[in-house]
């Protein structure tokens, strides 16, 4: 058995990166006062298409659906937001000014997997919902600057643009329309479809016959009236405060239709044509199209599999080993090792049992290969003595202690690190 096409396994040593990743959001986001929230993986379909927006590729082709045995429809959720909005509306979290939340865990769309990029993926974000202030969309962009800084990917690039509101981009996009009918059969397939019903995801185009055509198309940001330029040049204004480098990218524009205002995306030149390493921006309808209360939000979300294509290779995380290997020889040691198990457990120190029932021999050279520094040896000698035997198993060294003398000498041994 094989597992499922765009699905993978997470083995135990890169289970480490992962661990790390998610140790480091919650100190950084903890000091800025997020809290972590989990929502359920399945979802109805209903909430996708009203909040995505049913133009979008995730509606159109991406998204995993079925109906339950109840007959509804469901969804495994293809990103975080609008599960967010849900419960935040579902639970009334709005009765609180403003709600600071972030989350981790697995998304799923139904596209061709590539490096970086599964079926069944994961996502670290953010949102910080109930304010209209530019500071929150600083906020939020500080915080992904600061997580992959401390992930060590200083070569990163912020791009950010103002995608106005609702009214400013329905101008823009009949003028978009009107100049680009003309190229319709020189645009890339993907572009010929979204003409009519997507125009704003056309400049997102990689192909390079559209892009040179979009060369002289009109620029969103003449669209844009005097609110949505304050706000944008106070983000940006704040940007420059923190000290974070960005370029103003005129054609930027996200790929789910509630962002408003602020955009941005922060790249990387490691991954090559997926290079788009965190992706957020401000949604300030999404709430009360969702059936709550009109409330301003903006967050974003950061591609777990890409950061850690990039993160294994610049990190060095050990797999942590037992400190102490345990090795028994005989039913009564096996018998005895038990009161030693709870006495390690309650001081915290971390061990591997061998449970393979082998030689002495066969135990030791399993000990060595652990990576242990200590080994507790009960046999049959140390049952009548009362004693037990330790091994330093870097310096070769052995000797045997009075049973309960053991903890205060792997204290002596472990804390003080006193071999000699």
């Amino acid at each position: 058995m094989q597992p499922l096409r765009g699905t993978k396994d997470i083995l135990p040593d890169e289970t480490i990166y992962w661990q790390y990743i998610y140790n480091k959001a919650l100190d950084i986001l903890s000091l800025h006062n997020y809290k972590e929230i989990r929502t359920p993986i399945l979802e109805s379909t209903e909430l996708f298409e009203r909040g995505i927006g049913e133009t979008t590729d995730i509606i159109n082709k991406e998204m995993y659906n079925f109906k339950d045995q109840g007959g509804r429809n469901i969804t495994l959720r293809p990103e975080g937001t609008a599960s967010i909005a849900r419960a935040f509306i579902n639970h009334k979290m709005y009765q609180k000014k403003i709600q600071r939340l972030w989350y981790y865990g697995p998304m799923f769309r139904y596209e061709r997997p590539q490096s970086g990029r599964q079926r069944q993926f994961h996502q670290l974000g953010i949102e910080c919902i109930g304010s209209l202030n530019p500071m929150a969309d600083a906020e939020v962009i500080h915080l992904a600057h600061k997580l992959l800084n401390q992930m060590e990917l200083n070569n990163c690039v912020l791009e950010i643009n103002s995608i106005g509101n609702l009214e400013e981009r329905e101008k823009y996009q009949a003028d978009l329309i009107e100049y680009l009918k003309p190229y319709i059969k020189d645009l890339d397939q993907d572009s010929q479809k979204r003409l009519n019903i997507n125009p704003l995801r056309i400049l997102d185009s990689k192909n390079i016959k559209t892009q040179e055509i979009l060369y002289n198309a009109p620029s969103l940001n003449k669209y844009l009236k005097k609110q949505s330029i304050d706000h944008f040049n106070l983000v940006c204004t704040y940007l420059d405060s923190l000290q974070i480098q960005y370029n103003i990218n005129h054609k930027l524009v996200r790929g789910l239709d509630y962002y408003n205002y602020t955009a941005f995306e922060i790249k990387t030149k490691l991954l090559g044509t997926q290079n788009t390493i965190c992706g957020g921006g401000r949604y300030d309808t999404l709430i009360k199209q969702l059936g709550g209360p009109e409330t301003p939000a903006v967050g974003w979300a950061i591609g777990l599999e890409r950061l850690l294509q990039i993160t294994q290779q610049q990190l060095h995380i050990q797999n942590n080993h037992s400190n102490i290997y345990i090795i028994t020889q005989g039913i009564e040691a096996q018998k005895k090792i038990w009161q030693i198990v709870k006495n390690l457990e309650n001081e915290k120190i971390n061990f591997e049992l061998d449970l393979s029932n082998t030689s002495l021999k066969k135990q030791i050279k399993r000990a060595v290969k652990s990576g242990a520094e200590l080994c507790i040896l009960i046999g049959e000698d140390e049952i009548i003595n009362n004693c037990i035997t330790i091994k330093i198993l870097n310096k070769h060294k052995q000797y045997s202690i009075p049973y309960e003398n053991l903890l205060n000498e792997i204290h002596q041994l472990l804390v003080n690190k006193n071999y000699s």
